[in-house]
């Protein structure tokens, strides 16, 4: 029985649901694990995911489901929600379902956005520590990445202070870094904007080596990268020893292999590489793995969660960041590429309050009550706005898919906005289905689960959007053309160049092409909504992240270190002295 989700806030609903959560045990019954295939971490576990792929290898993988969005507000348009309550809905059928989602950065959480656990009756339990760094493979990250620039800053300093001779006695051998092309800085999970740009090594010649450096969010870092897309621990080493940290006077890159450090650091990342286990509402499988960072890194949960979820489940719901014109086509042209696994289905994530918005509506603010044009009825700006959710539509069919496009239902709806939405998108060719399920859990997601096995049986013709023999920039060109509906791209002087370099060295021509743009619009304009017309593409950077072969180009003002805003989550979040539990998440 759901949940009243009009009254109860979500973190309430996902105390209640916790009492009957599965334990690791139960979980290893119900799944049909071996005993060493559960690593229990308190009430939850993680999957030792190399003994389990090698028991299951023999056995047909399930069918493969993608949940992405159209152009989200700012507030978001419900993918974890989404991917929930389908999984639910096909639990309400009797199918044997999983899913993989990412797990959020304590940035986001702690910040505006909040947590990233779903909602309602469609939600991720147990929802504090998913929230609050579940079983610490983003501390693991942290912990390995700002490792490698202790080794760097520290080889720094003793390259300055000691002759070759005295290094060669220390067994170093002189790396002459230059400090203007340091590429690492260092890592926190918070948005924390006074932190961009700093100074380190103040002081005297034992304090370090004094230079500009950075921090980034950690969800941003390379090695999350890394963990989404190693296919096991010793790929995972190899990518960690290819991290370019800086480059030398000559312009050579410098490794954490260079740095002697990879080792370590791989030995922070051993338990990181292993998926957690949690679970709905409802009490389906929810495997948890890689992180959220979707402007710059790839913004996908695991080919590992996803190979073993494949091979667990027989319906196996993945989740990709932002909407589909980032999401998706990473999804598309990236991980499934590395992973050589091809979706049956693509469930495009749709509300009327973001169709509003693009078809018009005024400016949405995250904190902010939103304007009475999205609580009442306006099917003139929802129809308006319907140009965005076709366009998403043609970018999934691109790839051979049908998708399936699922109506997220907010009470405020009403019955003609609705059908104008089913209207466009049975018009432009896709299944179309209304969802209630944060109001009504699996029971509410019926239609969209029907909708997504009967996608589920159409025949497939998967194809990438470009051959990997394509030069980087006609990469770009085809990308800003076909999936943003830009006329074309502009490069900086400097970018163009990089580009060239990176085209005519054969070390880079597998690398994948890993687009850096805002997530709130088609274009790299966070300002212009529904599907602009009439404008370039502006390529300002290439960024190389070489341990997991991704050539970067930057687009817009995307930063790497999100900044908190005036009235952040952490103000309402607390803990019951009395219970322990902790309040006020959502």
């Amino acid at each position: 029985m759901a949940y009243d989700a009009t009254k109860m806030k979500d973190f309430e609903i996902a105390q209640e649901a916790e009492k009957n959560m599965p334990t690791p045990d139960e979980w290893r019954e119900k799944l049909g694990l071996q005993k060493d295939e559960v690593i229990p971490m308190g009430r939850i576990c993680k999957l030792d995911f190399m003994k389990i792929s090698e028991r299951l290898k023999d056995k047909p993988d399930g069918k493969f489901i993608e949940v992405t969005a159209i152009t989200p507000t700012p507030l978001g348009e419900g993918k974890t929600t989404t991917t929930m309550g389908l999984v639910e809905g096909l639990g309400k059928r009797g199918m044997n379902v999983g899913a993989a989602i990412r797990q959020p950065s304590g940035g986001p959480t702690m910040n505006i956005k909040g947590t990233a656990a779903g909602g309602g009756n469609a939600l991720a339990i147990p929802m504090t520590e998913f929230s609050l760094g579940l079983t610490g493979d983003i501390n693991d990250i942290m912990n390995a990445h700002n490792l490698a620039m202790v080794a760097l800053t520290a080889r720094m300093q003793h390259e300055r202070n000691y002759d070759d001779a005295e290094l060669a006695k220390r067994n170093l051998r002189r790396l002459d870094i230059d400090p203007t092309r340091v590429e690492f800085g260092w890592v926190i999970d918070f948005c924390a904007q006074a932190l961009r740009n700093i100074i380190i090594g103040i002081g005297g010649r034992m304090d370090g080596y004094m230079m500009q450096s950075k921090f980034g969010i950690a969800v941003s870092s390379e090695l999350m990268a890394i963990l989404a897309v190693a296919t096991d621990l010793k790929d995972l080493r190899e990518r960690i020893g290819k991290i370019i940290v800086a480059y030398d006077k000559k312009g050579n890159p410098v490794t954490t292999e260079d740095l002697e450090v990879a080792g370590a650091m791989t030995a922070f990342m051993r338990n990181a590489i292993n998926p957690t286990l949690m679970s709905t509402v409802e009490y389906q499988p929810v495997l948890v793995h890689a992180g959220p960072f979707a402007n710059i890194a790839i913004g996908q949960s695991s080919i590992i969660a996803d190979r073993i979820g494949l091979k667990m489940f027989d319906y196996h719901v993945t989740e990709s960041g932002f909407a589909a014109d980032i999401g998706f086509e990473k999804f598309w042209n990236v991980k499934c590429r590395f992973s050589g696994h091809t979706p049956h289905v693509s469930v495009l994530t749709a509300t009327i309050r973001a169709l509003k918005m693009h078809g018009g509506g005024p400016k949405v603010v995250p904190g902010r009550p939103l304007p009475e044009e999205y609580t009442k009825e306006n099917v003139e700006l929802v129809e308006k706005g319907c140009e965005n959710l076709v366009h998403h539509i043609n970018v999934i069919r691109k790839a051979g898919i049908n998708p399936v496009v699922c109506i997220n239902a907010f009470h405020t709806d009403t019955k003609d906005e609705i059908a104008a939405v089913r209207r466009a998108a049975e018009a432009a060719g896709a299944r179309c289905a209304l969802s209630e399920h944060w109001l009504k859990g699996g029971d509410g997601a019926l239609e969209l689960a029907d909708a997504v096995i009967d996608a589920c049986n159409d025949k497939v013709d998967f194809k990438f959007l470009y051959p990997l023999e394509m030069p980087l920039r006609q990469r770009v060109e085809v990308i800003a053309k076909e999936v943003y509906g830009a006329d074309g791209v502009s490069w900086t002087p400097e970018a163009e160049a990089k580009a060239k370099m990176f085209e005519e060295n054969p070390a880079y021509k597998d690398f994948a092409t890993m687009m850096v743009k805002t997530h709130l619009s088609l274009s790299h304009d966070p300002t212009l909504k529904g599907v602009p017309k009439g404008w370039i593409l502006p390529v300002r950077d290439v960024l190389v992240y070489a341990g997991a072969k991704f050539l970067c180009p930057m687009t817009g003002t995307i930063s790497l270190m999100p900044g908190t805003g005036s009235d952040p989550a952490f103000r309402r979040i607390d803990v019951d002295t009395e219970t322990g539990q902790v309040l006020g998440l959502f």
